[in-house]
């Protein structure tokens, strides 16, 4: 990435209380010149802010410029970060005290490691307790050991040695986790036994990893719970998974001296929790959690973007699943500003996310156009979006839109596309296969006088594809079940929505 564009992400990404910082401490200068420029119009691009800057000031040089200011901004967003973040504030005194000693100043040094070392412990921080008692050891050293017994040395040794052991426990816990995501991620969901039993070589290394260890601290028993929950999640157990989130909630709350700034694993607690209970149609309950998710305190600019972003969703999932799809438009104006127009701060996943949804609120209220037009951002503007588990799900999506707007010239080209996706990599769901086959059927317009006898036809495929808890990972995204059923029955899909709450069928 060049520096100018970094630059003007930076800028973006500041806020209120972090720009008024840097203009506080700055003079008139051509860096402040240029912070000016990409803040009055934050989508700039690069060639039209080296214009802009060249005409202001004709004699400076653009790149240096840029570099100086990227530079001043995280000096300054560092020390802004040290009253914030414990971790920060440990970094900068193992700094502090590398400068002591190297001034001579060996007891305020030593002192300060001392210190170092009791935060660590306090935050269960093994790294920075490690790197500050190896440190603590090599000036002891130099200093040749002043008041120090060989059983004092000794306990120092033992404690990093339990430090070390700590730390690779976290590690393969990690590990672990982080596989168990990845695959989520770019390997998609468990959509059958067998692809389930392709996740057991994790869960069995996961159970072996916790019955060896007595380990008992904050990370690991975070790490644990954060695996099996999303173990759980991943094939379809939400009543389980919700028990191993309300355990994480428990441990989160009961340590709030030990979050992470931002708290990002106590932000996936809550996505857990509430993923869990839109799971299992607890909508009373969300409410709730929604609160715990909005009373978070973070200056993160990208962070407060997805607890937006995150809010907007569970409060939307509820009236789309009940088919209440003029609430679900007046809570997408309601956002518009907190997360539409700040969907570039999200992660790719969550902007596929916004996208699809934005597109499936104008779908289910019959504009088509500007269905169409929220969801072409995902399937046009970047091929990053392409790995995404959820690419396939949009691109079913736009051929139901396609179809409203009899756009058929590559109809039959996209779904043997898809087709064939599926066939390569051997992972579709059944609602998939039925909806390709809708689909076909529906640009041939062959229902049209043989609706009942197609109903009756694959009303039973339907309500086994509702009741498969692995069909459920695509039905929680977006209930083709029920537009297949809206089609065939020519009824609207809000009343089969309703019907299906009422019946308590809904998948």
């Amino acid at each position: 990435m060049l520096k100018a564009e970094a630059l003007i992400l930076l800028v973006n990404s500041l806020t209120k209380s972090e720009k008024k910082s840097f203009k506080t401490v700055s003079k008139p200068s051509d860096y402040l010149d240029l912070f000016d420029l990409i803040e009055k119009n934050r989508d700039i691009a690069i060639e039209e802010l080296r214009y802009q800057f060249s005409e202001k000031k004709p004699k400076s040089n653009f790149d240096i410029t840029c570099s100086y200011l990227y530079k001043l901004l995280l000096d300054t967003l560092l020390s802004l970060r040290e009253s914030q973040d414990n971790v920060t504030a440990m970094m900068n005194q193992l700094l502090k005290a590398r400068i002591l000693f190297d001034k001579l100043l060996f007891e305020e040094a030593v002192n300060l490691l001392k210190q170092v070392k009791e935060k660590a412990i306090l935050y269960e921080n093994e790294y920075i307790f490690l790197y500050a008692s190896r440190l603590e050891l090599e000036y002891l050293l130099f200093l040749n050991f002043p008041y120090i017994s060989e059983t004092d040395l000794l306990n120092k040794h033992l404690r990093i040695n339990e430090s070390l052991k700590r730390i690779r426990r976290v590690n393969e816990q990690s590990v672990l986790y982080e596989l168990m995501k990845h695959r989520g991620l770019y390997k998609d969901n468990i959509r059958s036994k067998i692809q389930k039993d392709t996740f057991n070589d994790l869960l069995v290394s996961e159970m072996s990893l916790v019955s060896s260890s007595n380990a008992n601290s904050f990370e690991i028993k975070k790490l644990h719970q954060l695996f099996q929950s999303a173990y759980l999640i991943s094939v379809g157990d939400y009543k389980s998974a919700l028990h191993s989130y309300y355990e994480l909630n428990k441990l989160f709350e009961e340590n709030k001296h030990l979050w992470a700034n931002p708290p990002i694993y106590y932000l996936t607690v809550l996505e857990g929790i509430l993923d869990s209970l839109r799971g299992i149609k607890e909508y009373d309950s969300i409410p709730f959690f929604l609160e715990k998710l909005e009373a978070i305190d973070n200056v993160s600019v990208n962070f407060q973007a997805n607890v937006s972003a995150l809010t907007f969703l569970y409060k939307l999932f509820p009236l789309l699943d009940r088919g209440n799809f003029q609430a679900s438009k007046n809570l997408m104006e309601e956002y518009k500003e907190a997360v539409i127009e700040k969907v570039h701060l999200l992660s790719l996943t969550r902007q596929a996310e916004i996208s699809l949804y934005v597109s499936l609120i104008h779908f289910v209220l019959r504009d088509y156009k500007l269905a169409q037009k929220s969801i072409l951002r995902v399937l046009t503007q970047s091929k990053s979006f392409y790995y995404l588990p959820l690419y396939r799900t949009i691109r079913l999506v736009n051929l139901m839109i396609q179809n409203e707007l009899g756009h058929l010239s590559d109809f039959e080209y996209e779904i043997r596309s898809i087709k064939r996706e599926i066939s390569k990599i051997q992972k579709a769901y059944k609602v998939e296969h039925l909806m390709l086959k809708t689909l076909s059927k529906l640009a041939k317009g062959i229902f049209f006088h043989q609706r009942e006898k197609e109903w009756l036809k694959i009303q039973g495929d339907i309500q086994a594809i509702q009741n498969d808890v692995f069909e459920m990972q695509i039905l929680k995204l977006f209930d083709f079940s029920a537009w297949i059923e809206s089609k065939i029955r020519n009824i609207s899909l809000s009343k089969v929505l309703q019907d299906r709450t009422l019946n308590g069928d809904s998948a």
